[in-house]
């Protein structure tokens, strides 16, 4: 996998350079060709770079050495990703090395052991066989050379035990190193130049590897005692490794700390702390430290050793998941289980801050707190979040649905909030008291979450809070009159009680709600998630910058989100008030083709006016205005969203009614002049207001003139012929505006050159008369 990978890497490397893109066979033939260049010994890679980059100007240069430093930090994430993903592996097999080494190096000892026995048996049956004739006195001169040679390293041998007898009795350990280092050298001696025999020396090598192991014993019970200091310990460590047992040594030395940490436990209670931070402080600072420490003995006793090194690894994170299950039996647990989300985070924050220190020292364990705390922090969260859909869902129960502002902005738990109680009108919109609830729990909500981030629950608390969002929107959707009708189509909506909004002002109100929420007030307590909102916290300036510049990608998809809902709530409420208009509660229509198809019928041409069910809905909508602008101060949008939505629904419902549209198109009547000049009226009449109000959209424009289309090819007419011009149009909807707004005739019966249905009926209707006639 390693190998696919640099190939890759190389290749995109050299891809800015000037390498053409080709199909894959052709791309892997040509890469062989050009790795070629780097196997070669006389390689130089200063040449090589400076031959490649001549053509390349600085912004190309630069491009290429950011594209390389993201491949190495790619690189190097996948090599920790890889080590730690074979760690278990690894230790297993570098201790199956470990014992292999000393059973070789006991084998080795027996065979040079047996070796020499077999070669004093030897040199003793040659000895005898030799003659004691005319060369005995010479052979006697070099015997008594030999034996006189032979007693002094006799005498040495006989010392030898007693010696490290008294070292190891005096601790002396240094010494006794150096001797059973001198004993190893004269053993060797002893066997190249044949000073002594078999017997002697098969026990100066017995000798030798006793004393040995009882040195390693020794050391081995030094570092177990609770008093031995880190000096000591280090030293006993070190020893050990000289005497050839370093996997031992690395074992004691780790399980020293163990117990010294361990022992330091034994005054840390639970009972004994206010709260679980302190306890999860008391113990992080003493196993840390612990782990801290080994690691800095571990390296200074066998510096960068892989094998003890992944060993010290794998030793701290198991160490790490005890001190975790410590922490959430005795702080975690409590407080996730109560809904103690900042005392849960606080607790983690505490044990990453210990955790992040040991990260200069190699050891990563930061993700393993967050494995295995993370249940209980996500338990925490759920709680908080199912606290704060239940509250506003009793509030909802009892809301009168009159916005008010806010008495001040305090922080549901009791703690003040950052923002001053001067700015409480800007902190607090005008809401209804479930809303206001809401917004309340919510921003309190946020100022614990922060510490979440780091722990990459940000998703998932946005995520949560949008469900907890769209559950309040189906309780304000619950409290529009006819809602029951719609409620197996909520998701989530369940049977929860909820007081009705009756008047016009209480079910605007409910939009209010949900559109200020939406919009404003939860986006902005969002921002305390992203990663750059401490930071703008510390500088003033800083403090200026818009939420926009701010706010993160995924962020922005979670507002879309929440305004989707609203969208929910908006459709619902103008679907429910376009059938009020359309339908009688009989359940007759007010929008029939008969209203048009009739009118060719009587002698005397009526007294032209829109029809009542559109001066109904201007009525309505102009109504709506005077509510929307006491409650939408300063935020005028929603209420133009809000019209624009509701002239479109009755619009569309006509443009998609069926049986209208048969009558029209198929019936045996057909609409005649008269009908199609109301039917024109009519549609100028909504195309005149809605521009004046601000909220004619390109899509109610655009349905607006394919009806007129479909009307006119339906009675075959000439439009020209039968209809007057725009202006007539205009003015007898602009008179019936002023008429139902309660304002005056124009000068002259003229219409306001500067209104916006100055322009409109000239790019709309006359277009659509136009294309009609063709």
């Amino acid at each position: 996998m390693s190998s696919g990978r640099s190939s890759r890497s190389r290749a995109a490397v050299g891809a800015p350079i000037g390498s053409t893109v080709v199909a894959n066979g052709e791309e892997a033939i040509q890469l062989g060709d050009k790795l070629k260049v780097f196997k070669t010994e006389v390689f130089d890679p200063d040449g090589y770079i400076l031959s490649k980059c001549q053509t390349m100007n600085e912004k190309e240069i630069r491009h290429l050495c950011s594209y390389l430093q993201d491949l190495k930090k790619a690189s190097a994430e996948e090599m920790r990703r890889s080590v730690y993903a074979n760690y278990a592996a690894f230790i297993r097999t570098s201790k199956e090395i470990s014992d292999l080494e000393g059973e070789l190096l006991s084998i080795r000892n027996l065979l040079s052991t047996q070796a020499a026995l077999i070669h004093g048996l030897a040199e003793g049956v040659n000895a005898e066989s030799l003659s004691n004739g005319s060369e005995g006195s010479m052979h006697h001169d070099t015997d008594d050379v030999e034996d006189k040679e032979l007693s002094e390293i006799q005498k040495w041998c006989m010392e030898f035990p007693d010696l490290l007898d008294v070292l190891l009795a005096e601790r002396r350990v240094a010494e006794a190193l150096s001797a059973l280092d001198e004993g190893d050298q004269v053993s060797a001696e002893a066997e190249e130049r044949h000073t002594l025999n078999a017997a002697e020396l098969s026990k100066l090598r017995t000798a030798i590897m006793h004393y040995r192991q009882k040195l390693a014993d020794q050391l081995a019970e030094a570092a177990c005692q609770p008093s031995t200091c880190g000096v000591e310990l280090r030293a006993a460590a070190f020893a050990l490794k000289r005497l050839g047992d370093a996997p031992r040594a690395h074992s004691l030395l780790l399980n020293a700390h163990y117990q010294k940490y361990q022992s330091s436990m034994q005054n840390i209670r639970p009972s004994n702390t206010s709260y679980g931070g302190a306890y999860t402080a008391a113990l992080s600072q003493i196993v840390f430290s612990a782990i801290s420490q080994a690691a800095r003995d571990s390296q200074a006793v066998f510096g960068e050793e892989t094998t003890y090194a992944s060993e010290l690894m794998v030793w701290s994170i198991d160490h790490t998941e005890k001190f975790a299950r410590l922490v959430k039996r005795n702080a975690l647990a409590s407080s996730a289980a109560a809904g103690g989300l900042r005392a849960a985070a606080e607790c983690v924050q505490i044990a990453l801050g210990h955790c992040s220190l040991l990260e200069e020292q190699g050891l990563t364990l930061c993700p393993v707190i967050l494995k295995l705390f993370m249940p209980s922090v996500e338990q925490a969260l759920d709680a908080n979040l199912k606290r704060i859909e239940e509250s506003t869902a009793a509030l909802a129960a009892a809301d009168d649905w009159v916005l008010t502002y806010a008495p001040a902005c305090t922080r549901a738990s009791g703690r003040a909030s950052n923002v001053p109680l001067s700015t409480g009108i800007a902190c607090q919109p005008k809401l209804s008291s479930s809303a206001h609830r809401f917004n309340t729990m919510v921003q309190d909500f946020f100022e614990d979450v922060g510490p979440l981030v780091t722990m990459q629950l940000g998703g998932r608390t946005l995520d949560g809070l949008l469900q907890v969002f769209k559950s309040y929107v189906n309780l304000l959707i619950n409290a529009l009159p006819g809602s029951m009708e719609d409620e197996e189509n909520l998701e989530g909506s369940g049977n929860k009680i909820v007081r009705m909004a009756e008047t016009e002002d209480q079910q605007i109100a409910l939009l209010a709600n949900a559109s200020l929420l939406a919009d404003e007030l939860l986006p902005r307590a969002a921002m305390k998630l992203a990663p750059m909102y401490q930071v703008t916290n510390k500088d003033d300036t800083r403090k200026r910058v818009s939420d926009r510049q701010n706010r993160l990608p995924e962020q922005r998809e979670w507002k879309r989100k929440l305004q989707r809902s609203v969208d929910g709530l908006r459709d619902i409420f103008c679907r429910q008030h376009a059938l009020d208009l359309i339908f009688t509660e009989d359940g007759d229509s007010n929008l029939s083709a008969d209203m048009y198809i009739d009118m060719d019928g009587n002698m005397s041409e009526p007294e032209w006016a829109p029809s009542l069910i559109f001066q109904a809905l201007f009525a309505k909508l102009n109504k709506m205005a005077g509510i929307a602008a006491d409650m939408f101060v300063g935020r005028e949008r929603f209420a133009t969203l809000l019209f624009m939505r509701l002239t479109e629904t009755v619009i569309i419902w006509l443009s998609e009614d069926q049986s209208f549209w048969e009558d029209i198109e198929d019936g045996s009547r057909s609409l005649g002049p008269l009908g199609l000049k109301q039917f024109y009226l009519d549609m100028e009449f909504v195309i005149q207001f809605s521009s004046q109000g601000r909220y004619l959209s390109r899509h109610l424009n655009q349905v607006i003139k394919e009806i007129i289309e479909r009307a006119i090819s339906a009675t075959g007419i000439d439009p020209d012929s039968v209809l007057p011009d725009d202006e007539w149009f205009a003015d007898v909807s602009q008179e019936t505006i002023n008429r139902l707004s309660g304002k005056g005739k124009a000068a002259n019966g003229e219409r306001d050159l500067n209104s916006p249905t100055a322009s409109v009926s000239a790019q709309s209707m006359s277009s659509v008369r136009s294309h009609g006639s063709t």
